[in-house]
């Protein structure tokens, strides 16, 4: 009768080789799942008037030029009116969702006023913001286009009733003595349609050359005068020339007070020649990088006539 040899019996490892590489891109896939919840900010919702350019999963949300979220979602309203956009903030970035926030979606925009966004022209738009001062909030209304720099919002403004536009859209500069020291803000119809108010934004170093008596009149676009030697072309600026303008003057002799904010002037399509010979002496706050203020010469706009 034949001995059966004895059974080697080995050991299995516990976990296959084969499994150690799924386990490993399930723990890091879970790491990265982990981290990215924990970075999620609060949910934001922006109604814009078109939704032309945004996409979910493409367009991001900047601030100081800085990715701080990331559109989630484009809908149309229920009033089929505008555009509901639903943005992922980051949450260290949580505190710019407050009340007076401001978005607008960043485009490139090309024209003698100056050149802005031109980056997404290969990146794709981008929604910006400037961070309000109010408590929490998780819905706005967006902009159709950037709001006014910080240094221009200074100041005071006015308005400058007008029987048209003139072609004085939002940025259009405003001149005294062809120097630009304020621009158009926005315009609209008035209360009984009969004028446009056309409202402008004198800066603070020139709030002081306003007066209730100045005179305003349209600077913008091209005039033609015939003479004994051909014709003259005559613009305040190549700016004013394509993208319209204003002017204004102020009275010689004793100074009239200063215009308060939201004084109503009317525009005038052509100074009269008296205004353009006025020379009045009004001192004003220079800016700090001015000429005036590095050679210590007196801030007097105009120099004594010979």
């Amino acid at each position: 009768m034949s001995v059966l040899p004895a059974p080697n019996i080995s050991r299995r490892p516990a976990l296959p080789l084969v499994w150690v590489v799924p386990l490993i891109a399930l723990a890091v896939g879970g790491w990265m799942v982990f981290r990215e919840l924990r970075a999620r900010g609060p949910e934001i919702t922006i109604e814009f008037a078109t939704g032309a350019g945004l996409e979910p999963g493409k367009t991001k949300v900047e601030f100081r030029g800085v990715e701080i979220g990331s559109v989630t979602a484009v809908e149309l309203a229920p009033d089929l009116d505008r555009v509901t956009v639903t943005a992922r903030l980051r949450r260290d970035a949580a505190g710019v969702a407050r009340t007076g926030t401001v978005f607008w979606v960043a485009r490139p925009e090309i024209g003698f006023s100056g050149v802005r966004g031109l980056d997404t022209l290969f990146t794709g738009a981008r929604i910006s913001l400037q961070p309000g001062q109010g408590p929490a909030a998780t819905h706005f209304v967006g902009l159709t286009r950037p709001p006014p720099e910080e240094n221009v919002a200074a100041g005071r403004a006015f308005l400058l009733q007008s029987d048209r536009l003139h072609s004085l859209a939002p940025g259009a500069p405003v001149y005294y003595r062809e120097m630009k020291v304020g621009m158009v803000e926005t315009s609209r119809l008035a209360d009984d349609a009969a004028s446009v108010l056309i409202r402008i934004r004198v800066q603070t170093p020139y709030v002081a050359l306003v007066r209730k008596n100045s005179r305003f009149w349209v600077a913008g676009g091209p005039s033609f005068k015939m003479g004994l030697f051909g014709a003259e072309l005559k613009s305040t600026s190549l700016e004013a020339l394509f993208s319209g303008g204003a002017a204004f003057a102020t009275p010689d002799g004793e100074l009239a007070p200063e215009a308060e904010d939201g004084t109503v002037f009317p525009l005038s399509r052509e100074p009269d020649k008296e205004w353009e010979r006025w020379q009045p002496r009004i001192p004003i706050v220079a800016p700090e990088s001015s000429p005036e203020q590095e050679g210590k010469v007196p801030a007097a706009l105009v120099p004594t006539s010979p």
